[in-house]
């Protein structure tokens, strides 16, 4: 049976034993960063794939054959409100301009503005109970910045009309400390508007959806919406982000751990490990 060698049989010394342990601990380290990192850069690129499913659905629905009005007038639940929304649309009937509102403090082209609503009681008959009326998101106009609760000129036709848009749900919604909408009586210039209780404010029967009005500028309103976007460029950006983190935590590691560990033992060749 062979004999020990003499290296085998020397003990550590306290500086050896704490260079040892630093080396495991940091490895650990590393190893956890890394595992981390990249779990996030895929949990990133898993994101991007469920958004360009999102972006194909959006997409297939822009490409369908537009519906009518009485689509958006049957009880639906939330499943089938959201399969409608992004359609394209086509409304005929008469605006109630007496019930407009104007959503204030929103931007269109970089300008500050109203985005301008108004109900629309589509034609034709409906069943008993059945609401008639949608809310339409007419478009943006400039506000008067001398006077502040002046209107802007929008002109509102009289008359059946016919526009075209894409079903949406509640206008969105911005940051406010009060929600005074929901109180009768209260100016036509909103922060934000629920349409439950404007529906209660106005006593109009709404249909569950709203419609964002499309097509060139006309009547004092612009129509440039931004366009529906899946966002999937952000997911790519940080998943680049924490690849590269992960990248970066290998390459120290090597560099500190293994190639100047190997490095300092040719130069120093009886030196111990620190």
């Amino acid at each position: 049976m062979p004999a020990p060698s003499a290296s085998s049989s020397i003990p550590k010394t306290p500086t050896e034993r704490r260079a040892q342990l630093r080396f495991v601990l940091i490895t650990v380290a590393a190893a956890a960063s890394m595992l981390l990192t990249a779990s996030l850069g895929f949990w990133q690129l898993r994101r991007a794939d469920e958004k360009l499913a999102y972006q194909a659905q959006l997409d297939a629905r822009a490409a369908l054959p537009a519906l009518d009005g009485a689509s958006l007038l049957q009880p639906m639940n939330e499943a089938e409100r959201s399969s409608l929304q992004h359609r394209q649309v086509v409304l005929r009937g008469e605006w109630l301009p007496q019930y407009s509102v104007y959503l204030d403090n929103r931007q269109m082209q970089a300008r500050p503005g109203f985005h301008v609503l108004t109900p629309l009681r589509l034609a034709g008959s409906v069943a008993p109970g059945q609401p008639q009326t949608v809310l339409v998101q007419r478009g943006w106009a400039p506000r008067n910045f001398e006077d502040r609760l002046a209107l802007p000129q929008v002109q509102t036709p009289g008359g059946t009309v016919q526009l075209q848009g894409r079903v949406a749900g509640q206008p969105a919604r911005l940051l406010e400390l009060q929600t005074p909408a929901a109180r009768p009586g209260v100016s036509r210039i909103r922060q934000n508007l629920d349409t439950d209780a404007y529906a209660q404010e106005t006593g109009l029967p709404l249909a569950a959806l709203t419609v964002v009005q499309t097509g060139p500028a006309s009547e004092g309103l612009l129509r440039d919406w931004p366009v529906v976007g899946s966002g999937v460029e952000k997911h790519y950006g940080y998943a680049f982000q924490w690849f590269g983190l992960c990248s970066l935590i290998a390459i120290l590691y090597v560099w500190f751990q293994i190639v100047r560990r190997v490095l300092r033992r040719r130069s120093h060749p009886g030196a111990a490990a620190r």
